[in-house]
């Protein structure tokens, strides 16, 4: 286990840490802005950048979970498809069963949080890769989603609904915003400062010695798991109501972003290394450069290309940064 990413936080001034624990992914994020902002002068106004945080907001609810998936050295390929069976679903709960507005917000939760306890369940008691349940739990959700609506959105009117992802806090602050910046400080919270964030990372770290060391490691990726599938039924609920419906194809390449916040936050795909503040500049990274394409007019289909080249390059660069700290240790 690395304690000093688990205590990242561990000085004076948590800001400082923060910028020095990240400051080559907040080198990359300053000079993006200002490419975009050279680009195109829309970027910086206050109507555009409202709109990058909402988009952030979504993918950090989502990376935050995947954080930690990926510290425990696993991964969730079913997260966007979550997104889209939770949110398509609690719409059609409230339009299509006439549900109460609770009821059916609740119901959606609960079938993220069951997704993501059956794919912990079953990672973790039959040691199956997360990467194959995980995928067959997105086809899952996927094929509920569709069959649920037909391959058809639901649309839905209700403006209590509606503020869920479009209201704002003293008519400032959007709301989704607002969500985003409690769930990672209370994320950050667990993970650097209770002994479930210890033993997420001495799981990652070295799994054989935390089950020597006595850590419940079935019950702690049960957890990890579950959370996962939460945080991504959230972001479905939030998502559905900026958007007025329920569609079952809204949660497509949300693990893609998910994963490339992750990896550009510094979270190592081998496991046991990772901090919320990396992931969340990560989520800013993604954010910035899908709007800095839109603003300049790139097609959707060159941003996933870009993304994925994001990914690629930030994959390279952790397994080297990993083998030249192995050689130096070595030395």
């Amino acid at each position: 286990m690395n304690q000093k990413n688990s205590k990242a936080v561990g000085t004076a001034n948590p800001f400082v840490a923060v910028f020095k624990n990240n400051i080559g992914i907040l080198g990359v994020l300053v000079i993006i802005c200002a490419v975009v902002t050279f680009s195109t002068d829309k970027f910086l106004t206050a109507s555009n950048i409202i709109s990058v945080l909402r988009q952030i907001s979504i993918n950090t609810y989502i990376a935050l979970g995947m954080t930690l998936i990926i510290i425990l050295g696993h991964i969730d390929l079913s997260v966007g498809a979550i997104v889209a069976m939770s949110g398509t679903l609690t719409v059609g709960f409230i339009v299509n069963q006439g549900m109460p507005m609770g009821v059916a917000i609740v119901g959606g939760l609960v079938l993220g949080v069951l997704a993501g306890f059956i794919d912990g369940f079953i990672v973790s008691t039959f040691r199956v890769p997360a990467f194959i349940i995980t995928m067959a739990m997105m086809n899952i959700c996927n094929g509920i989603a569709y069959v649920y609506t037909g391959g058809q959105s639901t649309r839905i009117n209700d403006d209590f609904f509606a503020a869920i992802g479009m209201g704002y806090l003293f008519n400032v602050i959007p709301l989704p915003v607002v969500y985003m910046v409690i769930l990672i400080l209370l994320i950050s919270f667990v993970l650097g400062r209770t002994k479930f964030g210890t033993y997420v990372y001495a799981i990652g770290g070295n799994r054989e010695a935390a089950r020597l060391s006595g850590v419940p490691i079935k019950k702690i990726e049960i957890i990890v798991f579950t959370l996962c599938g939460l945080l991504s039924a959230f972001a479905g609920l939030v998502l559905c109501s900026r958007m007025y419906s329920g569609q079952p194809s809204v949660g497509d390449g949300y693990e893609l972003d998910a994963i490339a916040a992750c990896v550009l936050g510094g979270t190592s795909m081998s496991g046991g290394k990772g901090r919320i503040s990396g992931t969340v500049i990560g989520a800013m990274v993604i954010g910035v450069i899908s709007n800095g394409l839109n603003l300049i007019g790139v097609s959707s289909y060159w941003q996933s290309i870009v993304k994925g080249l994001i990914i690629a390059c930030a994959v390279l660069l952790d397994s080297q940064k990993d083998r030249l700290a192995l050689l130096k240790k070595k030395r």
